[in-house]
């Protein structure tokens, strides 16, 4: 689609993220105001011309998730009702994606709820980075571009000596087996993985470990990490059978309020995670062990890509 102008949009939620992508391309962010009514309703207002144009809208929907997702939503109607060409929403962070089943009887399926809403305000296509599970991708009636950070974790943890016949990826619980899976083989790596069970939410327990982490440099890694529990006790469990060291990754620092001191009072080494979510932890004594990687290049090439109408799945190894 290179007929209209590729256009750079940032929301309020990860405003940095934005500005990196928008480096990345030679391409200036578009000028709009968002700001506040009295009685907290969010007013936008676009302050150019959108008509015809090919707009991205750059907006992980992060803490406040409320917030951040309502001013997503009243985006992308300002932008339709201003005969965009086309309305791409980039979601770093897809919000609301935890709930992506019915588990329990009269349960929500949130992540359904707001691929309609992003469907029905207008969007015409969305890209997300690392969604919770796969399944969401068929929540929507349009476009999913789904990009995977696994290759740029892989790359710094190849740059810091964690590969190879000494180290060990491990999947926090069942169903991040396959990102596991894609990491070792990248790294040369062996694959072990947690079984776990949750009593309530945010509470997890170790049941048992699968695979020889004896001697290893354990890498645990997940899509997102929020209290800190599955890594934490993840961690004390590999310790416990005998692993060498621990390091944790994830592409969504969620970080609610007391992970850091969660992370700082475990076996936990280091922590490697992204800037899909801003870091808001800098003045923690702990801050130093935590390394950021940037996913703009990622997202800049795909929203590039998306606009000229070349492959955006060419990006990755086959085993992403």
């Amino acid at each position: 689609m290179t007929s209209s102008e590729l256009r750079l949009f940032s929301g309020t939620s990860n405003p940095q993220l934005a500005s990196e992508i928008a480096q990345h391309l030679g391409v200036p962010l578009g000028n709009l105001m968002s700001t506040r009514f009295s009685d907290g309703e969010i007013r936008v207002q676009i302050e150019e011309s959108a008509r015809g144009n090919d707009i991205f809208i750059i907006q992980p929907t992060c803490a406040p998730v409320n917030d951040s997702l309502m001013e997503l939503l009243i985006l992308i109607d300002a932008f339709r009702r201003a005969s965009a060409a086309r309305i791409t929403c980039v979601l770093p962070y897809y919000g609301y994606a935890r709930q992506d089943k019915k588990i329990k009887p009269r349960e929500p399926v949130t992540a359904r709820l707001v691929a309609d809403l992003l469907t029905e305000s207008g969007a015409s296509r969305v890209v997300c980075l690392d969604l919770h599970a796969q399944q969401i991708q068929g929540f929507f009636k349009l476009p999913v571009d789904h990009l995977y950070a696994g290759p740029i974790l892989g790359r710094h943890l190849m740059a810091e000596g964690l590969a190879g016949a000494s180290a060990c990826v491990v999947s926090p619980d069942e169903g991040g087996v396959r990102r596991a899976l894609s990491l070792a083989e990248m790294l040369g790596a062996r694959l072990a993985t947690i079984a776990k069970r949750r009593p309530e939410p945010n509470k997890v327990e170790v049941v048992e470990i699968i695979g020889d982490v004896r001697g290893k440099d354990c890498i645990l890694i997940d899509d997102m990490i929020d209290t800190g529990g599955s890594i934490c006790h993840g961690a004390e469990g590999l310790m416990a059978r005998g692993a060498k060291s621990v390091v944790a990754c994830c592409t969504h620092p969620v970080f609610s309020p007391g992970v850091i001191d969660r992370f700082a009072a475990s076996a936990i080494k280091r922590v490697i995670v992204t800037n899909t979510i801003p870091a808001t932890w800098h003045d923690h004594p702990w801050a130093p062990n935590i390394n950021v990687l940037s996913v703009a290049p990622l997202l800049g090439d795909a929203i590039h890509r998306i606009h000229t109408g070349d492959s955006v799945s060419a990006l990755f190894d086959r085993n992403w």
